[in-house]
């Protein structure tokens, strides 16, 4: 076999191993969901905003993004904004079995193509995910891209988190919680969250620092809901990992 052969080989091997881990990561995250007793609350404020045909942001910490494709169970065509390095591949073929596209970029990079294409799904009526403090964090602080974007294609934001009785927290930089199956689970939803279009600079750090603290709040309120009161991160902190 010539060396330009054994490449071909290697990278169809490579290319099947990649599909089959993305296919095996979406088979977890439907165990975990169907073996967990769940609550849902606030799910009518999504439903209430397509009912009027209205896109919005749908935005979630990067270490509480697995279980997500769950909670929005398909309410409407979505947009993920996803990194382009490698575990931000992985993530994108994952959630593409949840029926999610994926948009390669991070909100970091004002003006990118990233940017463009969110306006544009934005404005043809979609529904975009963004994960604020994705894909290098600091955990649990929200960049200025999510509430720019917002104001530019004057959609809401609405925060979206979970928790669940039994897991394990990774030591990540984003303390990803990994859902174990067999426990109690929460998907809670918050208020839509509008940017006016005329916000200056100024204002604009005031929304920001205002969709951080809430995020952070619905964290505590979703683990109080599973009985783990007290157990969220601080927010805009490389904690420490461990198991909890």
């Amino acid at each position: 076999m010539s060396p330009k052969e054994s490449g071909r080989r290697l990278l169809s091997r490579s290319d099947r191993l990649f599909r089959l881990l993305c296919w095996v990561i979406s088979l977890y995250v439907r165990f975990v969901y169907w073996t967990n007793r769940w609550q849902i609350v606030g799910r009518e404020r999504p439903l209430e905003l397509r009912r009027q045909g209205r896109a919005f942001i749908l935005a979630f910490w990067h270490g509480r993004l697995l279980m997500i494709p769950m909670a929005w169970a398909r309410l409407a065509p979505i947009n993920m904004l996803i990194s382009a390095h490698r575990d931000g591949r992985i993530i994108a073929g994952a959630v593409r079995h949840f029926g999610v596209s994926s948009i390669a970029g991070s909100t970091r990079r004002r003006g990118s193509a990233a940017l463009l294409t969110m306006l544009k799904r934005l404005k043809a009526g979609e529904c975009v995910g963004i994960t604020p403090d994705g894909p290098r964090g600091p955990a649990g602080s929200a960049s200025i891209g999510i509430v720019n974007l917002a104001r530019l294609a004057e959609v809401p934001i609405l925060p979206v988190t979970y928790a669940t009785s039994r897991r394990r927290i990774l030591k990540s930089w984003d303390r990803f919680h990994l859902a174990l199956p067999f426990g109690r689970g929460v998907f809670l939803w918050g208020e839509p969250f509008a940017v006016p279009s005329e916000l200056d600079a100024a204002g604009l750090e005031r929304a920001r620092l205002f969709l951080e603290t809430r995020m952070s709040q619905m964290d505590e309120e979703a683990e109080r809901r599973i009985g783990r009161a007290g157990a969220a991160e601080p927010r805009g902190t490389l904690a420490q990992g461990g198991e909890r």
